[in-house]
């Protein structure tokens, strides 16, 4: 049972496929985890490889971070995406310790990071 259901798609290529022995099912679906877990394992590779070489930040490597961005926590990041209006408080938590606590307001976003 899937996560969303589309009953409708389901229904239609079942109409218009037709079924296969079930070997052949089980093979393809062999071949295709093990392809996927390949694609994986590189995808993984690719990650660590991008963390070792000090790109891990790729968006700021490539110059698509601006320097007002990167002068910005990522909590003022993100309120500032998501259009926050108003005034509010940014709490950061390290374990169940509270750390900091900046004042947010939207007119006049500060910068922290320097």
């Amino acid at each position: 049972m899937a996560l969303f259901e589309i009953k409708w798609l389901r229904r239609l290529v079942r109409r218009h496929t037709n079924p296969i022995p079930e070997q052949r099912a089980e093979l393809w679906k062999r071949r295709l985890s093990i392809g996927y877990a390949f694609l994986a394992w590189q995808a993984f590779g690719l990650v660590c490889y991008m963390v070792y070489t000090g790109r891990n930040d790729w968006a700021k490597f490539y110059g698509y971070k601006s320097e007002e961005d990167q002068a910005l926590s990522p909590a003022q990041q993100f309120a500032r995406h998501l259009k926050v209006e108003g005034t509010g408080k940014i709490i950061r938590f390290s374990g169940f310790t509270k750390v900091e606590e900046v004042p947010f307001d939207a007119s006049k976003v500060d910068r922290v990071k320097e």
